[in-house]
């Protein structure tokens, strides 16, 4: 109970983000976009650095970095399809090129850089935690907001827009909204995790549900649940929250992925067994 008292901060940070980045990353997956949100964590990065720089909000720095990269990135990818690997490529590593060049000149090689980079949820302010709350929620209600559009453009673009469906703002949107969970996740797991978030609660569900709405829901569940799981888990055995959370959401996907396995060995048997007969 002290735990929960003296972390409570914490632990409504973990759930927010753990349950809205697996919604953002059903879309993402369906794309196969799944590497995207680790892009936007280098994007991130620089803005956190910058921020550190001028004095100013790094989590509001890393926000209007990842934004303004994701839609660059969305732009990049659709103009030049063919060069995109590589142009992204630059993006990315351009990104924490210059993360490291700023924080080594300004002197802020140090416990804040890398709180970023990790994850720093024990120490969520009550300020962090309202901002996190409300971007959580913003990404949560667009994303109901939009279900069909988003849905349509992820399963086929072409589809969608024969049928009138805007793909183009879709397309930015989505985006953005993913730059958003990344730029608030990484104060939960860092930015060199907060991929995990978005991807493999996404995995799990797909191992245990067939419909996209379910595999929404139900990867929103396990990220939240997995994000609180690996707190209670992390302050028991005195370990990183943020490894800790990914190693737990890490372990379900495995265990998910043998329920799927055993599904389909039983369903091949079942096919089996009349020919045999």
């Amino acid at each position: 109970m002290t735990f929960i008292r003296y972390f409570w901060p914490a632990l409504i940070a973990a759930a927010v983000v753990g349950a809205a980045a697996p919604a953002i990353g059903t879309f993402l997956v369906q794309r196969r976009l799944s590497l995207i949100g680790d892009g936007v964590g280098h994007i991130a990065l620089a803005g956190v650095a910058i921020g550190l720089w001028l004095k100013i909000s790094p989590l509001a720095a890393a926000l209007g970095f990842s934004v303004l990269g994701a839609v660059g990135i969305d732009r990049l990818r659709r103009r030049a399809p063919d060069e995109s690997d590589m142009a992204l490529a630059l993006f990315f590593y351009g990104s924490i090129a210059v993360a490291v060049v700023v924080a080594s000149r300004t002197g802020n090689f140090n416990v804040n850089l890398f709180g970023f980079l990790f994850g720093q949820v024990l120490t969520t302010t009550r300020a962090e935690l309202l901002t996190i709350g409300i971007l959580g929620a913003f990404v949560i209600a667009v994303v109901s907001l939009l279900y069909r559009g988003l849905l349509a453009s992820a399963i086929d673009e072409e589809a969608a827009t024969v049928s009138g469906v805007p793909v183009t703002i879709l397309n930015i949107v989505l985006m953005v909204l993913g730059a958003v969970t990344v730029g608030v996740g990484m104060q939960v797991v860092g930015v060199l995790l907060v991929a995990a978030l978005l991807v493999l609660p996404v995995g799990i569900a797909r191992n245990l549900v067939r419909s996209f709405r379910g595999t929404m829901l139900v990867a929103s569940g396990v990220g939240a649940a997995s994000a609180l799981i690996g707190l209670f888990v992390s302050n028991a055995a005195n370990t990183a929250p943020s490894g800790t959370i990914v190693l737990v959401v890490s372990s379900l996907f495995v265990i998910s992925d043998g329920v799927r396995r055993a599904r389909v060995i039983s369903a091949q048997r079942e096919l089996e067994e009349p020919q045999h007969a």
